[in-house]
Order: structure tokens, then C-alpha cells, then sequence
């Protein structure tokens, strides 16, 4: 079936339903990496100010699967649902995408619970932006770690200073993943390309070290940063 727009979405095109703060910052990241962006909000506000920014924009609303369906939303394989403190709404959508067959679903979380209800909807993925922004800023107010990515089975990968201890040492002298249990992937050192890690490879004062490994692992070895 035609949509309003009288064309065909490309697979790696993306839906973003709801453009305020996190999925218009989402919806602008997507569409600087190159893809097609079909922005959709039921604020006319909000729609005004993407229009000349993302490849389609369309106000309507998002729990109407007529609506969905007209715009071509069951065209797209990655949709987006970020819509803000309407509950209601964002479990509805969600449902709605699910009753069209859309694959991947991703949909933003305001607590646990909401979340846990976005699952049994049909989110494929569920991000609690905020609770995620909270836990990386707490890692690195210390100044222990310059990044820090969590994944959901308690792996980091975090960048952190060399620690003075294994100074002018190489990564096997070290023995960084004996005495520590993480592993250095790589180092990264001022004014020259990033160093893939290696047993030979020997550490300076100064290097950044990216750090993989379990997350109280990872922890532990950041905080002993001199």
C-alpha cells in the first residue's frame, strides 16, 4: 500500500516516534551517520522544528496503527518509540508498531516497570536513557575513567589512565590481566594513532588504556589509577 510520502523507505531507513529531547537527539545522530529519518510527533511544535532537518516529518498520532500504517511505517525495519511522559501512549504505540510486524523495535523507558510492560508489548529493546546518562556520569566524575559502556551481561569497556605500577612495562610484564582479570584492547597516547594492544606492547606514563572486562573488574582496575 502507498504512503503519504509516495515512496518506498530503504531497509536501513528509521522511524523516530516522539521528537523531544532524546529522540531528536537520536533522530539528528541517525541522520548525520547517513540514514533516512521519518520523524513523527503529534506536537505541531516539534514537527516544525525538524522539518527542514530530517528527511520526513509527519505529525500524527503515534497509537493510531491507520495513522502508522499510512505514513509507511510498516515499511521500516528499525522504529524508534521515545515518546516522553505519556505512558499510555508509549505503550500503545509500541503495541501498534507489534501489530504491524515491525522487527526491530526499540522503545524508551522512564522506569523499570514501564519498562518491563514495553517488553511484554512487543520492544524488542528497551533503553532507560536516563538511569544509563546517571550511572556513566557517576563513573566518570571521579576523573578515574574519560568513557564508560556497560553491557547488559555486567561487560565495560571504559578508557582510563595507565596506572604508575605498570609504568615502562610491557602488557605480558605487566601481567595486567593476571593480577587484575581485565584486558587492555588498546592504547591511546597523545599525538599518535590509537595502539592495538599486544603482549610486547610497552605502557608510558601518560597512555590511555581501553579496559574490557567484567564490570567490578573493570572498576577496580580504574580506581587504582595513580
Amino acid at each position: 500500500m502507498a504512503n503519504l510520502f509516495g515512496k518506498k523507505f530503504e531497509n536501513d531507513s528509521v522511524a523516530v516516534i516522539g521528537l523531544g529531547r532524546f529522540g531528536s537527539a537520536v533522530a539528528d545522530s541517525l541522520t548525520s551517520m547517513g540514514h533516512e529519518v521519518l520523524g513523527i510527533d503529534n506536537n505541531n511544535a516539534n514537527v516544525q522544528q525538524w522539518v527542514d532537518h530530517l528527511t520526513h516529518v509527519a505529525q500524527a498520532d503515534a497509537t493510531d496503527i491507520r495513522a502508522l500504517r499510512q505514513l509507511g511505517v510498516d515499511q521500516f525495519r528499525h522504529v524508534v518509540v521515545s515518546i516522553g511522559t505519556d505512558l499510555e501512549a508509549s505503550v500503545l504505540t509500541v503495541l501498534a508498531l507489534q501489530e504491524l510486524g515491525v522487527p526491530d523495535i526499540w522503545a524508551k523507558a522512564l522506569s523499570k516497570r514501564h519498562g518491563l510492560i514495553l517488553e511484554r508489548t512487543g520492544a524488542h529493546h528497551v533503553v532507560y536513557p536516563e538511569a544509563s546518562m546517571g550511572e556513566r556520569v557517576a563513573h566518570l566524575v571521579t576523573g578515574k575513567m574519560f568513557e564508560f559502556i556497560e553491557f547488559d551481561d555486567g561487560f565495560a569497556i571504559a578508557s582510563t589512565h595507565a596506572p604508575s605500577r605498570i609504568h615502562n612495562k610491557t602488557l605480558a610484564d605487566a601481567g595486567v590481566h593476571t593480577h587484575y582479570g581485565v584486558t587492555i584492547v588498546g592504547v591511546k597516547r597523545r599525538r599518535e594513532d590509537f595502539i592495538y594492544a599486544k603482549p610486547e606492547t610497552l605502557i608510558h606514563p601518560g597512555d590511555i588504556l581501553i579496559v574490557a572486562g567484567e564490570t567490578k573488574l573493570v572498576e577496580k582496575f580504574a580506581a587504582v589509577t595513580a
